[in-house]
């Protein structure tokens, strides 16, 4: 019973939480007493004072309000955060996988030091490098992430290379042939909700390139969602992942790549996240371009609203 009133009561709580990307306390601007009411408008009954246990148990805190310099913001951005919650809400509703997609922060590979602290017998902490120059036998791992929004499933490949758009489209294809597929049988489509810039940038030629050629080798039509610029810290998987392996690994110098995928492969919540990890040592060289000609191949259709930012990619031969 207890589950099912927090599962609603996310319902009612997900589309304008907020919360630091890199913790995995969020907060709500409904009241306690507000969320009681939707609830019972819901037809479950609950107190606003169990209302606040559960908000508690899934990782929400009450705080105050802190001011914070964001840049200007597009005038609409809130109706692009309605969109993609409502395209969402609709996918999973119809069974079709919905993922979020990121790159989180590059990491040095080595004896370097790395935020947290961890326990250790007393006056004894562990020696690592004062610079933090790169290493150019090890490099720099560059994990790339897919979480499954329906699954609380999570997949990171750990690139060596270059953070383009052919090694996050790669990602997802690996994601979809060793997780996606056997979790979603039966799925046509694919939504992906991407932030503006980066690798998987509203306006990288290559990003739409690479999509298409995934379309082709899987069959399924690909429905993306951007994040409006400058708003990437509210993408899902920064708080439902990421965060996560970052406690994961906190104070423990990544001396390695196996490292790094040991880290986040044994990254565990208690709401039942699961993380599968590869390491991916393809190289992926910068600025390929992709011509006209290329770009008037692929098969993308603009959506009514905001076609920049909201599109579809269908395979050539459906």
């Amino acid at each position: 019973m207890r589950a099912l009133l927090s599962a609603a009561l996310e319902q009612l709580v997900d589309p304008v939480s907020r919360g630091d990307p890199q913790s995995p306390l969020r907060w709500t601007c409904k009241s306690t007493r507000q969320l009681a009411r939707g609830l019972a408008d819901t037809g479950h009954s609950g107190s606003d004072w169990l209302v606040r246990q559960l908000l508690y148990g899934l990782g929400y805190s009450l705080q105050a309000k802190r001011k914070t310099k964001e840049g200007i913001q597009h005038p609409d951005r809130d109706a692009q955060f309605r969109h993609i919650n409502a395209r969402v809400v609709r996918q999973l509703r119809l069974r079709q996988p919905a993922i979020s997609v990121d790159t989180k922060k590059k990491e040095l590979v080595g004896n370097f030091k790395n935020g947290g602290r961890e326990w250790r017998p007393h006056g004894d902490p562990q020696r690592v490098r004062i610079h933090d120059f790169i290493d150019p036998t090890n490099g720099k791992a560059i994990p790339y992430g897919v979480y499954d929004l329906a699954h609380n499933r999570g997949w990171v490949s750990v690139g060596i290379d270059h953070d383009t758009a052919s090694f996050a489209v790669n990602t997802i294809l690996r994601w979809w042939k060793e997780m996606g597929s056997k979790v979603h049988p039966r799925a046509r489509s694919l939504l992906v909700v991407a932030d503006s810039g980066g690798s998987n940038g509203s306006r990288v030629r290559l990003w739409k390139w690479e999509l298409q050629r995934l379309c082709d080798a899987t069959g399924l039509t690909v429905h993306v969602c951007h994040l409006p610029p400058g708003t990437s810290k509210w993408n899902k998987i920064e708080h439902r992942l990421f965060s996560f392996i970052s406690r994961n690994w906190r104070g423990q110098p990544l001396l390695t790549h196996a490292t790094i995928v040991k880290l986040i492969t044994n990254t565990r919540t208690s709401t039942g996240l699961k993380v599968r990890c590869i390491l991916d040592t393809r190289r992926y060289p910068k600025k390929v371009r992709v011509s006209d000609e290329q770009m008037a191949a692929i098969r993308l259709t603009p959506d009514s609203f905001h076609g920049s930012w909201n599109y579809s990619i269908r395979p050539h031969r459906s």
